[in-house]
């Protein structure tokens, strides 16, 4: 019997989120800045998760909310990342497994224990974010699933796991299996930093190998090293064959065919935490490319995924993505239902 197609693979770090209620005065003890993301250690990580309240426990990571928001779609969707056989690591492997998920990277047995963000929630709703990559990173080209990367319509691969080498070939192995198996590439670029630091390889990746792009105006700048927004998206145009760009409150760019759609934000009653935003935006957008939409309605997908999760804490959706879309734009049913 054949295997079953997919629509999407997501490969990217495998984090869990670890979100507790937390005071200022212990984010001042623990030494933590109010609002940002500090990349700690393992030890450091064991100790401030034992001096942590009582935490919710779920799978994270950029893709893997990708991953999360597709599925919640309707799509059939699996997801390549590195674990650790411990207690997180199992956390992670059971949530996104229970969300329909094709995950068959096996644990590691040895090596650092599994990536985790400490979010520690104030009463003001602001999320201090302490994150170990532990061995998320550590994700090599034999840790590729090769069934799933051939069955798959797009690989989507998460610029956050570019930095080491071992990723970086994982990254360019996959996007070979994509294309022999008749398939494209999807590329996030998840962060100004990230392009900062490899800019040059970033843009070979995403001329030789990306068939679509995701960025936000500030990441897409950093890549181009354009003067202005439509400078920068004159100097992506042509590099992909598409290229969505987020703006925030002002909705999305999308380049193809030689056109630049603007699709207009979906209204949101109020920003509470846009942790996600992109990541959800991708999983909206490629749900519709590979449902046969037009770019227009990939892109209010995208948005409609997007402002679901802004609205709430955390950054996966926290109702069915596909009752959403089906109330939000009826027309586009038929399209919708995915067996």
């Amino acid at each position: 019997m054949a295997a079953t197609p997919l629509d999407l693979v997501g490969i990217g770090n495998a984090i869990v989120d670890v979100i507790a209620h937390a005071d200022d005065r212990f984010l001042t003890a623990e030494g933590l800045a109010k609002g940002a993301m500090t990349l700690i250690d393992e030890a450091r990580g064991e100790a401030l998760y034992a001096r942590m309240g009582p935490a919710v426990e779920s799978s994270g990571g950029s893709a893997a909310n990708t991953i999360a928001g597709f599925a919640s779609l309707g799509g059939k969707a699996g997801f390549i990342g590195k674990v650790r056989a411990d207690q997180l690591g199992q956390v992670f492997r059971h949530d996104i497994v229970s969300l329909g998920v094709a995950y068959g990277t096996p644990a590691a047995a040895a090596g650092p224990s599994t990536a985790r963000c400490l979010i520690m929630v104030t009463p003001d709703a602001q999320r201090t974010m302490a994150t170990y990559l532990g061995i998320s990173t550590e994700l090599g080209p034999e840790d590729l699933d090769r069934d799933a990367i051939a069955r798959a319509k797009i690989v989507y691969l998460e610029g956050y796991l570019w930095d080491p080498p071992r990723a970086k070939a994982a990254f360019v192995e996959a996007a070979k299996l994509a294309h022999d198996s008749g398939g494209q590439v999807a590329l996030s670029l998840s962060d100004v930093f990230c392009i900062e630091r490899h800019r040059a390889d970033f843009r070979e990746l995403v001329e030789g190998h990306v068939d679509i792009l995701f960025a936000n105006q500030a990441e897409l700048l950093a890549l181009t090293q354009a003067p202005d927004f439509e400078a920068a998206l004159a100097a992506i145009r042509g590099k992909c064959r598409v290229a969505a760009v987020t703006c925030s409150e002002h909705g999305s760019v999308i380049l193809a065919d030689g056109k630049a759609v603007k699709v207009a934000a979906e209204p949101v009653a109020a920003v509470v935490d846009t942790t996600g935003a992109g990541d959800l935006y991708a999983a909206g957008f490629l749900f519709g490319l590979t449902s046969g939409l037009d770019m227009e309605d990939c892109g209010r997908l995208g948005g409609l995924a997007a402002a679901e999760v802004i609205a709430h804490v955390g950054a996966r959706p926290q109702i069915s993505l596909q009752e959403l879309a089906t109330a939000r734009y009826p027309a586009l049913m038929p399209n919708l239902k995915k067996g």
